[in-house]
């Protein structure tokens, strides 16, 4: 992969994202840490620093609850000092909140912070740069509309909602590759792995953390589909695992994809 810039990995101190970042550290590349709490951020590139001393790692506050923060955000980069974007942050919301946007918290950060936050970026992006989405497994068990981006609490679900949010990423990583035909826009699915994430507030999670997580996958092997996505020169593809295939048709429909394109545009007034 060629470098002309930063990548910049969202959501930079979680299990995947410091994962991804370290990687990515290894092979020479900078990155730019996206993060939410800058103190577990500064920790977090301090640990990577011990083990990867020429580490070129930078740290952005990006709150993608907060369409305002995303905006700050995306106003610091400076234009053609990025090469690449990750979208990597998420979040399973353990119950029915709205943030100061009016958009539900699960929403927020899973679909409509990366959404505003690539669509601001792109001016700031090489018209061939590599975008990768971070989407879910989870999403083949939900279909979607544009009444799905505003959920009522009464239609809230921790993981159906976080499924939705993520499906609805999906349509959007469709969308802008048909619109922005030359840049490289593909979905990296990590399958089930145990990070904190996946800890949602049920009793039985301490359970959980001795029995179950350790069957799950790694961050460091969860995180392999969106590194390999970065890497090489494909487009408008699906990695998962060890493969890189065709989008599955389960999530193919142009005509959906346009219309959640364009009321994702009237909710966030772009």
């Amino acid at each position: 992969m060629e470098i002309k810039g930063r990548i910049i990995v969202t959501g930079a101190t979680g299990g995947m994202g410091a994962a991804a970042v370290e990687a990515l550290a290894k092979e020479g590349h900078p990155a730019l840490m996206a993060c939410r709490n800058l103190k577990k951020a500064e920790a977090v590139r301090a640990d990577i620093l011990r083990r990867i001393p020429g580490a070129k790692l930078e740290i952005g506050l990006l709150d993608l609850s907060s369409m305002e923060s995303v905006r700050a955000f995306a106003d610091s980069v400076e234009p053609g000092s990025v090469s690449a974007l990750f979208n990597n942050a998420g979040v399973i919301s353990r119950g029915f909140g709205l943030t100061e946007d009016g958009f539900e918290n699960t929403f927020s950060v899973n679909y409509f912070g990366p959404w505003l936050l690539t669509r601001l970026l792109l001016p700031r992006l090489p018209q061939d740069a590599r975008i990768v989405n971070m989407v879910s497994l989870t999403c083949r068990f939900v279909s979607i509309d544009e009444a799905s981006l505003r959920p009522a609490e009464k239609d809230f679900s921790k993981l159906r909602t976080y499924a939705k949010a993520k499906r609805a990423m999906v349509s959007f990583s469709q969308e802008l590759a048909r619109r922005y035909p030359l840049l490289h826009v593909n979905m990296a699915d990590p399958g089930v792995v145990g990070t904190d994430m996946i800890d949602l507030g049920w009793w039985f999670d301490p359970i959980a953390d001795v029995i179950v997580k350790p069957l799950f996958k790694r961050p460091q092997s969860g995180v392999q589909p969106a590194l390999r996505a970065l890497r090489e020169e494909k487009q408008n593809r699906y990695y998962v695992g060890k493969q890189c295939k065709a989008i599955p048709s389960r999530y193919i429909n142009p005509a959906l994809d346009e219309r959640i394109w364009e009321e994702t545009c009237k909710l966030i007034q772009i």
